[in-house]
């Protein structure tokens, strides 16, 4: 738990231990300041607007729940951060035991990524914008099945470890790798002929 007093105390750290003690208030507060944010970060996993608002709502209780064990060994963003993904993979899990849908309707609202962490590095850029690069990346990645794009989110816009993702995932090493392979594969096929120069008479 956070003491008040401490010289390396960070913004949150007053809010963190109003939360611990308890104020409605600060709760009030915390969804304010980061719910927005949260939200966005759930998009990235969730087609559906009422399934990513639900993924943070259950973030925020899990939060309200477990305030009181966070000893501010990260920043609470951080710590909001990794709350919201895992309650969107739950969210993702659960959904994966019914039957899959097709890839039109698997799509990722406001992805965010960059070419080269997602593998289109490769691909001729010339003539392109970073901001028309990073529309194009999004529009791509939302065109991607869903077991290969939550990978590839995962993996190359998250950061996360692979092993990491075949635990969250519940599903094995080999698949985490052949998923994320073809859906880099597949990403890069679709942006190499969108991204090469104008071919001019």
């Amino acid at each position: 738990m956070i003491s008040a007093g401490d010289p390396s105390a960070r913004p949150d750290d007053d809010l963190v231990r109003r939360l611990q003690a308890g104020e409605d208030t600060a709760f009030e507060e915390l969804v304010r300041l980061h719910g927005p944010r949260m939200l966005a970060v759930a998009r990235r996993y969730l087609p559906g607007e009422a399934d990513a608002e639900d993924a943070v709502q259950d973030a925020f209780v899990s939060v309200a729940r477990s305030i009181g064990a966070f000893e501010g060994g990260s920043r609470l963003s951080t710590w909001l951060h990794r709350v919201v993904v895992t309650a969107a993979l739950m969210r993702i899990r659960a959904r994966s035991r019914r039957p899959e849908r097709s890839a039109d309707d698997a799509t990722l609202e406001a992805a965010t990524g960059s070419a080269s962490r997602s593998g289109a590095s490769c691909a001729t850029t010339e003539g392109a914008s970073k901001a028309e690069l990073r529309s194009l990346v999004r529009e791509e990645i939302d065109r991607l099945s869903e077991p290969h794009r939550i990978v590839l989110v995962l993996r190359d816009l998250d950061g996360m470890d692979l092993d990491q993702i075949a635990v969250v995932l519940g599903i094995g090493l080999t698949t985490v790798k052949m998923r994320l392979h073809h859906g880099r594969r597949a990403l890069r096929a679709a942006l190499e002929p969108r991204l090469a120069p104008s071919k001019t008479s």
